[in-house]
């Protein structure tokens, strides 16, 4: 009955595939996701963004002088010109430097992902193969018997297909995220010019930051995935093949559910972390 067994070699082997590719996608640059092409667009977005922040920085810099001086002679003092002369020259080092910025926050982010799969011990996940004594049972399975069967390998092979899917396109959206961030950067930076307008910088800092750890969450669920992965799902061998089936399938699934709840939900505990 290899044409049963098949439905569920084909599923892992599509699983097995996208948490290779999450690997390679964890440890690599924007600069350097599909050959840089990407890259070089959205820096040539920053670049033209950067004149319309600079543009605002102007403007955030007086709604601040504004709000924040009770009087022009207030302004006049010597310390409190001081004070807005330093904020200015600083938030425009911040607009003008700000894609080496976050490129730095990022080598960091990424040096600590790094770490973290080195000191783990695991240099790539771990490949899931459906065991020889589940894969001898479904041989030994009489046809008319194979038809249970047949259905619980084809809807457990759907359904690890399906959470392949949702776990790498996860794993994408947070490289588009990144593009994003970095395209539009120039405009949130330039609040930082305004003391009443500098907690949208803050924030904007905050998410980006959130969206790099983002990478290091991934690992360390994959990390536990994988060490799953090496001790199989344990399945009496005394029951019947559809029995047998049923458990591992049912209980390779829920590990794997939990990995894709842990990458899907990667974002959301970076943020706990960060801003509560």
């Amino acid at each position: 009955m290899s044409w049963v067994a098949d439905n569920l070699d084909n599923a892992i082997n599509t699983w097995n595939s996208k948490l290779a590719e999450i690997w390679q996608l964890i440890t690599q640059s924007p600069e350097t996701f599909k050959g840089g092409v990407i890259w070089d667009v959205i820096v040539n977005i920053h670049d033209t963004v950067k004149a319309v922040g600079l543009g605002l920085l102007v403007l955030f810099f007086v709604v601040g002088v504004v709000k924040t001086c009770g009087s022009f002679a207030e302004v006049k003092k010597p310390e409190h010109t001081l004070k807005l002369f330093i904020r200015f020259v600083l938030a425009k080092a911040v607009v003008t430097h700000g894609l080496e910025l976050m490129m730095a926050l990022f080598s960091i982010v990424q040096g600590l992902i790094s770490r973290i799969m080195s000191t783990s011990g695991i240099g790539g996940a771990n490949t899931t193969v459906l065991p020889d004594s589940i894969r001898q049972a479904i041989d030994d399975t009489g046809f008319f018997a194979s038809i249970p069967l047949w259905a619980v390998t084809l809807i457990g092979g759907l359904f690890i297909t399906v959470l392949s899917f949702i776990m790498i396109m996860s794993v994408y959206g947070r490289f588009f995220k990144l593009y994003i961030y970095t395209a539009i950067a120039p405009v949130p930076m330039a609040t930082f010019a305004g003391e009443p307008s500098q907690s949208i910088g803050k924030s904007f800092i905050k998410s980006y930051a959130a969206v790099c750890l983002e990478g290091a969450i991934i690992v360390l669920g994959c990390i536990i995935f994988s060490l799953f992965a090496a001790s199989p799902p344990a399945v009496d061998p005394s029951t019947a093949a559809v029995t047998q089936v049923w458990a591992y399938v049912g209980e390779l699934c829920f590990n794997m559910l939990v990995l894709v709840g842990t990458v899907k939900m990667s974002s959301m505990v970076v943020r706990e972390m960060l801003f509560n």
